[in-house]
């Protein structure tokens, strides 16, 4: 009976089944393998980024508005641009063109406030997702599919908000209507990711290819399904923060071209456009992924 106690009676000794070897059994997966690495650069963006770690919801929502409040400064600014363009080459009536205009940027103002004070943010968001509609509406640019998907992205970064400030409700109040407030969230942190990373993919099929073009998008598109699913979605949210910022700082430097260059105005908008995507990842990176995720279904198994 002794000799069945041994090693070989539980298979811890014995050869391993189907002639593989045990250590070829027990070997890491390519998964496990860039969790480990991943996971200590998670470490040590952690222990750099300490300093700011309490700054990054503030940054994140300023950041997600930013290209709201240029749009509004934009339309004052060229103002009777505006008029003319609504009204001989989309044929509103100039009462409408008027209000219109005046309805934009009243509210751009008000809910990009609201956004950065953490103030009402339910009512903030679906204003500024209303601004994003109408304008699309408004300028006909609904059916141009790069300003689609940069939309699609800056949607997600409101969501991002909204998820945000329900986090900050359930560390507040207590009862019920806790476990309401964190089914919401969960649901809207998974859309916020999914949208989030419809940018790059407009960035990916549009503009001349390139060794380092593809090398990037290889890259970014990593980085876009890793958010997506969750794994790893602080690294891969950050990943994406770094290569957004250096991509828009050197092909949307409106303030290198002239005043009345063509592209300054398109080149204005682009980088204030990504900037607030980037708000979103941001916040990604401060909230983490949310429980619809490989990372927090890791936690539970």
């Amino acid at each position: 009976m002794a000799q069945l106690r041994g090693q070989g009676s539980y298979g811890i000794g014995a050869p391993a089944p189907f002639g593989g070897d045990i250590d070829q059994r027990v070997e890491q997966s390519p998964l496990d393998t860039i969790r480990q690495q991943t996971s200590k650069i998670e470490d040590l963006l952690d222990t750099l980024s300490e300093p700011i770690k309490p700054f990054l919801p503030a940054i994140g929502r300023f950041l997600i508005v930013v290209t709201f409040i240029e749009d509004a400064l934009r339309i004052i600014t060229q103002w009777s641009d505006q008029l003319l363009y609504l009204h001989d080459y989309r044929h509103i009536p100039s009462g409408l063109t008027h209000l219109f205009l005046i309805a934009n940027v009243i509210v751009m103002a008000i809910c990009s406030t609201l956004v950065i004070v953490r103030r009402y943010s339910e009512y903030a968001v679906c204003g500024l997702m209303g601004v994003v509609v109408t304008q699309a509406l408004g300028y006909g640019l609904i059916f141009d599919l790069n300003f689609f998907l940069r939309n699609l992205s800056v949607m997600g970064g409101l969501l991002m908000v909204l998820s945000d400030s329900w986090v900050r409700k359930t560390k507040a109040f207590a009862g019920l209507p806790q476990l309401e407030e964190k089914d919401r969230k969960m649901y809207f942190q998974l859309a916020g990711r999914v949208l989030l990373i419809f940018l790059f993919i407009g960035f990916v099929f549009s503009g001349e290819w390139s060794v380092l073009r593809i090398i990037v998008s290889l890259l970014g598109l990593a980085a876009c399904v890793m958010v997506v699913v969750g794994f790893k979605a602080k690294f891969s949210a950050t990943l994406l923060v770094v290569i957004l910022s250096v991509f828009n700082v050197i092909v949307n430097n409106f303030w290198t071209l002239h005043e009345h260059h063509p592209h300054k105005d398109f080149a204005k908008y682009d980088f204030f456009q990504i900037l607030s995507i980037v708000g979103g990842l941001l916040l990604l990176v401060n909230s983490g992924p949310g429980q619809f995720s490989i990372d927090e279904k890791k936690k539970v198994y």
